[in-house]
């Protein structure tokens, strides 16, 4: 079988002081058979924290995405809320979130499996968040287990809603190089004519972090 498959991954964090930190979290994938396209997405999600070292701490949320297997053209969305730390330790850290966003989204056709929202290729609304997220350091370092999970309906419509999960392990071999493997599965209510409303992806490959600590005081 002839396969092709690109994914790149780039997070960002900046704290220019201890009470204000920019995190931008920035990935692409693209996937091919027998030279045929599956996918060629991308994503980018921005964060503004205040003061994230207290238990309670308030961000503002900024989003752009495309799914080529979805049909979106673009997508993106802007907010804000509060996140909760629920264990912060040096090998475990557990948090969660709650938010309210705007959302657009432009798709590649104007029929759908919800036919209320027939005749336009752009859907736009306003969505409540819940989500959670943690990472753990297992065997002495020797693996690092992240996982999170979000649920977005909507306050106008019933049945626009999506969910997402995502769980994922290092396992450290050299220097920031790491074998990693990548399970994603997603649920979308509202979708094009013809698309799946489930979708998941696993994905095996290497890792390589860099870390640098910008300190602006």
């Amino acid at each position: 079988m002839e396969v092709v498959v690109l994914r790149g991954k780039i997070d960002v964090v900046l704290a220019p002081t201890r009470a204000l930190v920019v995190k931008s979290q920035n990935s692409s994938l693209y996937q091919s058979f027998y030279s045929v396209q599956a996918d060629n997405d991308v994503f980018s999600r921005n964060y503004l924290y205040i003061n994230p070292s207290r238990r309670v701490y308030p961000f503002a949320i900024g989003y752009v995405s495309t799914n080529f297997r979805r049909k979106i053209k673009l997508r993106y969305f802007g907010g804000a809320g509060a996140t909760v730390h629920l264990l912060t330790t040096r090998k475990n850290n557990v948090k969660t979130s709650l938010g309210v966003v705007y959302e657009t989204t432009r798709f590649a056709s104007a029929t759908y499996n919800e036919v209320v929202y027939d005749g336009s290729t752009t859907i736009s609304l306003w969505r409540p968040t819940a989500w959670v997220g943690g990472w753990h350091n297992v065997a002495e370092g020797r693996l690092h287990l992240y996982y999170e999970a979000f649920y977005q309906p909507s306050f106008s419509a019933k049945t626009n809603y999506r969910w997402q999960a995502t769980v994922g392990v290092d396992v450290p071999v050299w220097r920031g190089l790491a074998v990693n493997a990548l399970y994603t599965y997603s649920h979308e209510n509202v979708v094009v004519t013809k698309i799946k409303q489930a979708d998941a992806l696993l994905t095996v490959g290497l890792a390589y972090t860099l870390r640098r600590l910008f300190d602006t005081r």
